[in-house]
């Protein structure tokens, strides 16, 4: 399969473009250089919140739960990569959706070229099951799940991230 390299934008320590990219997944940053990943956080108005299962053959955290989201193609913005990311994932129309920014977190990984940093959003939308068209080549189920579900799964170490976004579910539902 002929299939288009992939690009990231690299960053410095203060989240500022440096004007040079990295092909996807090629683990070559330096100490204090980033790229940027996006996780959109899906609620409905009734607090129930859109959460998918990974594929079995994911190399890190097979099965697990967790959000849309991906890393943020080089030029593109925060808001263009998750929004991109919810809706190829999930197949929603976020056209509409009332969309927030919530906080960004950073990983540091020294001397393994792959530091990161995580935009995280909130999005909130009306859809039913039947709106959901998981994106099969990267998840193998999906669950309208309540906080006492999402925690269920943190708790058993199967919530990819909770520790970092957990913030994101406890928000007010609008």
């Amino acid at each position: 399969m002929d299939k288009k390299q992939e690009y990231w934008d690299i960053y410095d320590k203060n989240k500022q473009p440096t004007g040079r990219t990295m092909r996807r997944n090629d683990w070559v940053l330096k100490d204090d250089e980033y790229h940027l990943t996006v996780l959109g956080v899906v609620s409905r108005p009734d607090g129930k919140f859109l959460i998918t299962k990974r594929s079995m053959d994911k190399h890190w955290a097979p099965g697990w739960w967790e959000v849309s989201g991906g890393a943020a193609m080089a030029g593109e913005s925060s808001e263009e990569a998750v929004r991109r990311e919810v809706s190829e994932e999930t197949g929603l129309d976020v056209a509409d959706a009332d969309v927030r920014y919530l906080f960004t977190y950073h990983r540091e990984n020294p001397g393994e070229g792959d530091n990161y940093f995580v935009d995280v959003y909130r999005f909130t939308l009306d859809f039913t099951e039947d709106d959901v068209n998981n994106q099969k080549t990267e998840t193998t189920d999906f669950m309208l799940a309540d906080i006492e579900q999402i925690k269920e799964f943190a708790n058993q170490g199967i919530f990819l991230h909770y520790d970092s976004i957990k913030d994101a579910f406890e928000i007010p539902v609008l």
